[in-house]
């Protein structure tokens, strides 16, 4: 089984990296409902009280009704615009959905996922449908995912400074490689594996590139109208959200310092500040000062990239890695 989405040259140029807020809502909806694997353990003490909470006093339980293994609702996680994109342009573009569209969905989705409780059923009959998910939705996001979403957002922004680099350097065929096991370029189309067999194009619209986080390791697809055409793929460096904070090796740290040895070793792909203050717990000025010490030995520099400063190894602080690294 392959999905094929063929992008013409009009696709190539107009294709871009985005960030979903609201699909990280729902990929963690997901987890904490048992659809996908488990979340980390922390996470779900954290979060378990507020998420049952939320299910008995907001509409969410209607939300959970419209998610099934096989898929979920399109117009409550529509693909976004932007690398800007926050979670009310999300909210908003949800409560711009159509009644019509909304029905279509849900019709789909229940179709999938059996009938509902009594309680979500009449929220999902009520013609404020639309607004009464989004506002389940805004509550969800307010009390589950706002505070993590600065990490999660620097993972995202930093695995499209990583494609990114390898789109100008190499071309599509380099920024989508490593995208997942299950997708791949081939003859001029992005194909995705264990999908049902379908053949789909943008029509000169470009494709949406969709790094998430919580995610992980699946991917999703939009290929029906009115959506425009997008992947959504697990970001580089998620993974790490599931295992133990990671330690530089134990000779770098005695050299360096353990804070300054596991802001090198965390280098090896371009990143910011905030991208750094992130994936390591640290807080900015920590990190700040652990850069300019390691700029100031020669060991890093930093390059302007918009708004943002990307550092990365020198060629003496990829050998300095790479030496304490062996045995």
């Amino acid at each position: 089984m392959v999905l094929r989405i063929e992008l013409g040259p009009d696709d190539l140029v107009h294709s871009r990296f985005a960030i979903s807020p609201l699909f990280e809502l729902d990929s963690l909806l997901r987890r904490l409902s048992g659809f996908d694997e488990r979340l980390p353990a922390a996470w779900t003490t954290r979060l378990r009280p507020a998420y049952e909470q939320l299910r008995a006093q907001t509409p969410l339980h209607a939300v959970l009704a419209l998610i099934s293994r096989r898929g979920g609702p399109a117009f409550l996680a529509p693909p976004p615009a932007g690398m800007d994109q926050k979670v009310q342009d999300d909210l908003q573009a949800v409560r711009a959905t159509t009644l019509a569209v909304a029905r279509a969905e849900i019709d789909r989705c229940l179709a999938l996922s059996g009938p509902p409780e009594p309680a979500a059923a009449r929220v999902l009959r009520d013609r404020r449908v639309v607004s009464l998910l989004a506002d389940a939705l805004e509550h969800a996001w307010t009390e589950l995912l706002a505070p993590e979403w600065p990490q999660l957002r620097a993972i995202a922004e930093r695995d499209v400074v990583h494609r990114s680099a390898a789109l100008s350097r190499a071309g599509w065929a380099a920024a989508i490689g490593g995208l997942s096991r299950v997708v791949r370029w081939r003859d001029g189309a992005l194909e995705v594996l264990r999908f049902p067999d379908q053949t789909t194009t943008p029509a000169g619209a470009g494709l949406l590139l969709v790094p998430a986080v919580l995610i992980w390791p699946h991917v999703a697809v939009f290929t029906d109208n009115p959506w425009p055409r997008a992947l959504i793929y697990p970001a580089r460096g998620s993974g790490a959200l599931w295992e133990q904070p990671h330690a530089a090796p134990a000779g770098l740290a005695r050299l360096l310092g353990a804070g300054r040895a596991r802001v090198l070793d965390a280098l090896d792909s371009p990143a910011s500040t905030s991208h750094l203050g992130a994936a390591l717990a640290l807080s900015l000025g920590t990190v700040g000062e652990h850069l300019a010490v390691l700029r100031d030995a020669g060991l890093v520099n930093g390059t302007r990239s918009g708004r943002s400063v990307l550092y990365a190894r020198t060629a003496i602080g990829d050998a300095l890695v790479g030496a304490a690294d062996r045995p």
